[in-house]
């Protein structure tokens, strides 16, 4: 057995582990890969696939290197992924279900209170809920039915970002003021929800990488939340729809860009 350990020096959330994992787990002869995002390293425990994986590595443009090799390492960091791949479920599970759950909330709040910012972040839980449920389902299946799984996620993000920016351009020509206090109050609701999904997955730290990579990307949500609370106290300074439609905006760049990415793996 030998371990290869590289540093990736754009991987910083769960949707780069995500894409690298389909890049790389297709590859004959590795049998492990662990993340480390906040040191955004990545080791991979394979048989006689250094070349296939330098080349996949570097074909992802993420900034990617060697920082060493061991040959005969044994099976080190191994034995135990049967248990690690119950807690992966679980934490998987969880952040499915607060997600979806908050995805729900915010597009109906959303649509009432005519907040594209509230909108735009419920598509946001919603294409993290995509991103957990693939690798959920993934767990266990065939390369080519995780390459399908993420195919239709990555289409299906596009598509709401694409008519999420259609409907923030429609909104800039003329719509009335959206309920400043709906946005503020659900993206604080949301904020509490992804914040005590960090204190869940704060609880089991340094169970896995997989952990620390799932108190990444919340934190991420806990910033768009932010950044609706923010544009809703700005409409009611401004008496002004634009902080929302710019704050929706963005977000929908956000998602889109998260798709562009998991499409250009799934190939």
């Amino acid at each position: 057995m030998e371990k290869t350990i590289f540093r990736i020096a754009k991987m910083d959330c769960a949707a780069e582990e995500g894409v690298i994992r389909m890049k790389l787990e297709g590859i004959p002869g590795i049998h492990k890969l662990q993340f480390d995002l906040p040191d955004r390293r990545l080791t991979v425990f394979h048989a006689n696939a250094l070349q296939a994986t330098e080349k996949a590595i570097h074909d992802l443009r993420l900034g990617g290197e060697k920082v060493s090799h061991e040959s005969n390492s044994g099976d080190e960091g191994l034995e135990d992924d049967e248990f690690e791949n119950v807690r992966e479920r679980k934490v998987l599970v969880f952040a499915l279900f607060v997600n979806f759950l908050f995805f729900a909330v915010e597009i109906v709040a959303g649509l009432m209170s005519r907040s594209m910012g509230l909108v735009a972040d419920s598509l946001d839980m919603l294409a993290d809920s995509l991103v957990y449920g693939i690798s959920l389902a993934a767990v266990g299946a065939v390369v080519a039915k995780k390459h399908q799984a993420a195919r239709i996620s990555g289409y299906f993000q596009l598509a709401l970002a694409s008519l999420g920016m259609v409907e923030v351009i429609r909104r800039f020509f003329g719509e009335d003021l959206p309920n400043f206090k709906s946005m503020i109050v659900i993206s604080i609701l949301a904020l509490f929800g992804n914040a005590l999904t960090l204190y869940v997955l704060g609880k089991s730290k340094g169970q896995g990488a997989h952990m620390r990579a799932s108190r990444i990307f919340t934190s991420n949500d806990i910033l768009v939340n932010g950044l609706v609370i923010v544009s809703g106290l700005l409409v009611y300074f401004m008496n002004s729809r634009w902080p929302d439609l710019v704050a929706g905006g963005f977000i929908f760049l956000v998602v889109a860009n998260g798709a562009r990415r998991i499409l250009s793996l799934s190939k």
